[in-house]
């Protein structure tokens, strides 16, 4: 299934019944039945779905922080005058965080009344709940703080290294916390004892990052093929070499995303292809073969039977993977 949007496409996600919704750089989120509904008055800069699995949570330059599904959009938050441009869902707990400049805010959908806001001292880039929802990591300059999200007064705990650091994922167990730097590196840290661990030797930048095979590997962007790290044990990645899938000398991989308890991994390329990978298998599944504008945004669903994808230019599809039952 093929669509032509008629602007840039910011994220991608699938709701809990498989179906996929765009979020659009003119404002709009559209979903997979055609429906479309206006979010906001303006670009959306972020999106994450909703806890319930039930639409997207959008952030805008317009200061606004929506919640849309087919039937239409509620605001959930107003920052008049700023950007959200930030965005993290909780199912576990279901929080919902964004950030703005140097602060981040967070809100419960059980609770209309609850807030908590928590600053920084520099602007934060990404935002990620750890597995069970009640710890926060903020990307910053000289890198993640954790707070725990639902308490006020506190003092954050810091995971620093030098350097901007624009995009975290924390591990299945909560263990580790990954950042994607402005450097071509990974950075992480073993959250216990706030041990470090430098994963460079990209080409590019690694903004795309997701575990998968229950928190055994994580796959990144940044490269001519697939990052895949190993992860298994106490000392994740540490003294163990990364493996690169579906390597192509005239392509960089710009996106990928993944089924989290399985083996299977997606990748966007900057010349418009997707790729779809078993990695047990190592067969390269072709999703969308025909060169293009570079993919920005792309999704898997939890079985690895359908990724969804949006391009620079608007363009975006859903393809269904064809594989045996295993």
């Amino acid at each position: 299934m093929q669509y032509a949007f008629d602007a840039y496409v910011t994220a991608v996600s699938f709701d809990v019944a498989g179906r996929a919704m765009f979020a659009l750089g003119d404002g709009t989120v559209r979903f997979e039945g055609g429906e479309a509904v206006t979010a906001h008055d303006g670009a959306i800069l972020a999106a994450a779905r909703h806890p319930s699995g039930e639409g997207l949570i959008t952030g805008g330059d317009d200061g606004r922080l929506v919640w849309s599904q087919a039937s239409g959009a509620a605001e959930i938050a107003s920052l008049p005058g700023k950007w959200i441009d930030a965005v993290a869902a909780s199912a576990a707990s279901g929080l919902i965080a964004f950030a703005s400049g140097r602060e981040v805010q967070v809100r419960d959908v059980a609770d209309a009344a609850f807030s908590r806001s928590f600053a920084h001292e520099k602007s934060v880039a990404d935002l990620a709940f750890e597995p069970k929802g009640r710890r926060l990591a903020a990307a910053t300059y000289g890198g993640v703080w954790l707070w725990y999200a639902r308490i006020e007064g506190q003092k954050p705990a810091k995971l620093t290294w030098a350097g901007s650091h624009v995009g975290c994922a924390w591990s299945p167990d909560g263990k580790f916390l990954i950042s994607a730097m402005q450097e071509n590196q990974l950075h992480g840290w073993r959250v216990a004892d706030e041990k470090n661990m430098r994963m460079g030797g990209y080409p590019a930048k690694p903004k795309s990052l997701a575990f998968l095979n229950k928190g055994s590997l994580l796959a990144t962007s940044g490269a001519n093929g697939a990052v895949v790290w190993p992860f298994a044990g106490g000392t994740g990645p540490m003294g163990k070499q990364a493996a690169e899938v579906g390597y192509d000398e005239a392509a960089m991989v710009v996106a990928v995303a993944v089924a989290p308890s399985l083996n299977w991994v997606a990748a966007g390329l900057d010349d418009g292809r997707v790729w779809a990978c078993d990695l047990a298998g190592q067969q390269i599944t072709p999703l969308k073969a025909e060169k293009g504008s570079p993919i920005t945004a792309l999704a898997m669903t939890p079985d690895a039977r359908r990724v969804a994808w949006g391009c620079e230019d608007g363009a975006a599809g859903v393809a269904e993977i064809e594989r045996q039952a295993r």
